[in-house]
């Protein structure tokens, strides 16, 4: 046996397939256009320590866009942001403004919860 660290590890047992076909389970994702997407603006304290974030859900988007579209929001707040679960997440209540950029982009979007 060679003592090569370049060689690919051996695979004692391997139940579905190769390594490189765990790629084909990966469902496509669609991208509709903004006036077809309908979005919702939430304002959230839940598990969150007692701090407010705006949350944006709905989104039918590849992950480029959805990070393009965070960042621009994140900007246009002066806020922080994430990305989970395919929501974006921007820390503080901006959601009035944040609902005028989104309609501004083209995007149905609504307010949503008290």
């Amino acid at each position: 046996m060679s003592s090569d660290k370049s060689a690919k590890p051996r695979i004692v047992y391997q139940e579905f397939g190769s390594a490189s076909q765990e790629q084909a389970f990966e469902r496509p994702a669609q991208e509709l256009p903004p006036k077809e997407q309908n979005l919702r603006v939430q304002a959230s304290r839940k598990g969150r320590k007692g701090k407010t974030v705006t949350t944006i859900s709905g989104f039918q988007v590849k992950p480029e866009t959805l990070n393009a579209l965070m960042k621009q929001l994140k900007a246009q707040c002066g806020a922080g942001g994430t990305i989970k679960d395919n929501e974006i997440e921007i820390q503080g209540d901006h959601a009035p403004k944040i609902q005028k950029i989104l309609l501004d982009l083209g995007y149905k979007a609504k307010i949503s919860g008290g």
